[in-house]
């Protein structure tokens, strides 16, 4: 069942996306190479412990991190880890999730580690386009096929697939809710949107297939071709006046 949010259940998730977002511009600034994925677990928890809130994937299932970070052919999921060191050229994938108030935010981001190449450059590009040409199907009356469809087709128009084996969701007071927001669809079909619906849309593009596997950790996602993919998400409101991005940091 989707549960639509009134006026005040949504200021509150606003509290919440807004500690999100920023725990992921705390991320941005402390990614370069030689960082562990664990260091940036550790500020991105602490940042959101420090406003209050607390990491809305430590424990979830029994994930032990408080961010998902996720490297290069890793889509998502990615355990951080003191072994694992950030390197020039890498691209990493940051998850975050804050729970505040009774309800959560989620995003994530695809960040550059110094300087990368032109195909990595613009599969980052290319993925925060697929966000927004998505979102510009989220309003009132349309259907969720309306916003996967957009996504999926700027996503092939650039020479990419989309990852169709994990897709967005409903967030609220539960970290995952209806509906389920696939990153593909048929325009015209699936729930109907309206006003008080609150999800997660969060392309995940690849240079190759988008088929992908899950490692024997039982949580990292790869791209079966091991080639790039990146990942960005944004919780989303339908309100009476508008879309509102919660979550958004620039």
């Amino acid at each position: 069942m989707i549960k639509l949010k009134n006026s005040a259940q949504i200021a509150l998730m606003k509290k919440a996306g807004r500690i999100t977002g920023e725990a992921l511009l705390v991320a941005r600034d402390n990614i370069r190479p030689g960082v562990t994925t664990k260091h940036l677990d550790d500020v991105i928890r602490r940042y959101i412990e420090k406003c209050g809130a607390r990491p809305s994937f430590l424990g979830y299932a029994g994930f032990p991190g408080s961010a998902c970070i996720s490297i290069n052919e890793q889509v998502i999921h990615g355990i951080p880890s003191a072994n694992v060191v950030l390197k020039e050229g890498d691209i990493v994938k940051v998850d975050v999730g804050a729970y505040i108030d009774g309800f959560h935010g989620d995003a994530a981001r695809t960040f550059a580690v110094g300087k990368i190449g032109k195909e990595a450059q613009k599969l980052i590009s290319v993925t925060e386009e697929c966000f927004w040409k998505g979102i510009e199907k989220f309003t009132e009356g349309n259907r969720i096929g309306d916003v996967g469809s957009a996504i999926e087709a700027h996503a092939k128009e650039s020479g990419y697939s989309v990852v169709r084996k994990y897709i967005g969701h409903g967030v609220g007071q539960d970290l995952h809710e209806a509906p389920d927001v696939p990153n593909y669809g048929t325009a015209g079909r699936g729930p109907r949107i309206a006003v008080g619906m609150t999800v997660a849309v969060e392309p995940m593009v690849c240079i190759g297939t988008g088929d992908v596997k899950e490692l024997n950790d039982n949580w990292t996602v790869i791209t079966a071709d091991k080639k790039l993919s990146a990942h960005y998400e944004n919780t989303i409101a339908l309100t009476g006046d508008g879309l509102i991005v919660m979550t958004k940091y620039d």
